[in-house]
C-alpha cells in the first residue's frame, strides 16, 4: 500500500538565520495560557533547513505563508527619526519609511517566489498589507503576485497586522483571490487589545460577501477555539488548519486533545489541514501529533496530514 501523501499548509521561511531568530524571539505565544514541556523547534526557518527536513519526514510539498507586519515595522523606524528634527523634516522622513514599507513588502514577497521557482516542493502564499499599500494597490499587488509570479495564494494576520479580517480595505484583494481561484490563509484568534480582529467570528462579514472565495482559518480558532463550528456551520467556504493548536493542546487556555479531535469532527475533518508553523516546531513532530489525536480514523487523520491540503489549496 503506498504511503498517504503529506503536504505541510503552513510554515514560515527567511532569507537568513539572523532573520528567523529575530522573528521568533520577538514573537510571543500567549493566548493557549500554561503548559509544560511543549515541544518547540531549534530550526531557523532558512530555505536549506526546510528542504532537509522535507526530504527527511518525506512531506511533498511545504505552504509557505509569507507574513508581512506593516504598522510594527513603521513605528520601529519612526523611533529612529531625530527628535530635534523639524515638522518639515518629520514629514519628510515619515513618507521615505512608508515608501521604504512598500518597497520591502513588495521584495519579500517577490523573494518568496523566486525560491519556489528554484525549489517546487515550496508552495508560496504571499503577504497583503493595507496599511503599507492603498486597498486598490494592495489588489493590483497580489494580482501581479499570482499571474507574474506564481504565488498560490495571500497570506494575512489581522491579530498582528491590526486590522480585521473583514476590513472594507481588503475587499479589492479578495475579490481578486475569488476571480484568480487562488486562498486565503489567515491567522485565527485572539488579540491582546481584545478587538477580535481574527477571531474566527471576524472573517463571518467576509465569507458571506465571498462566497466562492476560499478561505483558511489558521489554528482553528487559536484561543478562541469554541468559535469555529459556528463558522464551519454558517460559510462552506471556511477551512481550518491545526497548526500550533495541536502542540498546545491541554493548555489553560487550550482544548484538550479529545475537544480538539472533536473540533475536527465537527467541522468536518475533510475541511481541516496539518501545518507545523516551522520553524516554531518541527514537522515531523506535528505529523505525529496528528496520527495522536483520539477520535479520528485512520482515513481521516491520512486526509489531514495531506489529501485534504491538495484539495482545498489546489495543489
Amino acid at each position: 500500500m503506498a504511503d498517504p501523501i503529506m503536504v505541510d499548509s503552513h510554515v514560515h521561511l527567511f532569507r537568513s538565520k539572523e532573520e528567523g531568530q529575530a522573528d521568533k524571539d520577538g514573537y510571543e505565544i500567549w493566548e493557549y495560557g500554561e503548559k509544560p514541556h511543549v515541544c518547540f523547534s531549534e530550526a531557523f526557518g532558512t530555505v536549506d533547513e526546510v528542504m532537509a527536513d522535507l526530504a527527511a519526514t518525506g512531506i511533498s510539498k511545504a505552504v509557505v505563508v509569507n507574513l508581512f507586519v506593516g504598522e510594527a515595522i513603521r513605528a520601529e523606524k519612526r523611533a529612529r527619526v531625530s527628535g530635534s528634527a523639524t515638522g518639515r523634516e518629520r514629514d519628510d522622513a515619515y513618507d521615505r519609511i512608508d515608501a521604504e514599507l512598500a518597497h520591502e513588502l513588495t521584495a519579500f514577497n517577490q523573494w518568496i517566489c523566486d525560491v519556489s521557482r528554484a525549489h517546487g516542493e515550496i508552495v508560496p502564499f504571499v503577504a497583503a498589507d493595507v496599511t503599507v499599500l492603498s486597498a486598490d494597490a494592495c489588489a493590483e499587488h497580489v494580482r501581479g503576485m499570482v499571474t507574474e509570479n506564481g504565488a498560490r495564494g495571500v497570506k494575512l494576520h489581522g491579530a498582528s497586522q491590526g486590522f480585521s479580517m473583514s476590513d472594507g480595505r481588503l475587499w479589492p484583494t479578495y475579490a481578486v483571490c475569488q476571480e484568480l481561484g487562488v486562498p486565503i490563509i489567515g491567522h485565527s484568534g485572539p488579540d491582546k487589545a481584545g478587538a477580535g480582529f481574527a477571531e474566527p467570528r471576524g472573517f463571518a462579514d467576509m465569507l458571506k460577501a465571498f462566497p466562492d472565495l476560499t478561505v483558511v482559518l489558521a489554528h482553528m480558532g487559536g484561543a478562541t477555539w469554541d468559535q469555529a463550528r459556528e463558522i464551519a456551520e454558517n460559510h462552506a467556504n471556511a477551512f481550518f488548519d491545526c497548526c500550533e493548536i495541536i502542540e498546545w493542546t491541554e493548555g489553560t487556555n487550550a482544548p484538550s486533545e479529545v475537544e480538539l479531535a472533536q473540533l475536527i469532527k465537527d467541522v468536518g475533518p475533510h475541511r481541516v489541514m496539518m501545518g507545523s508553523d516551522y520553524p516554531w516546531y518541527d514537522l515531523d513532530h506535528t505529523i505525529e501529533r496528528v496520527m495522536e489525536l483520539p477520535l479520528l480514523s485512520a482515513e481521516e487523520k491520512e486526509g489531514i496530514i495531506g489529501a485534504n491540503a491538495m484539495s482545498i489549496l489546489k495543489l
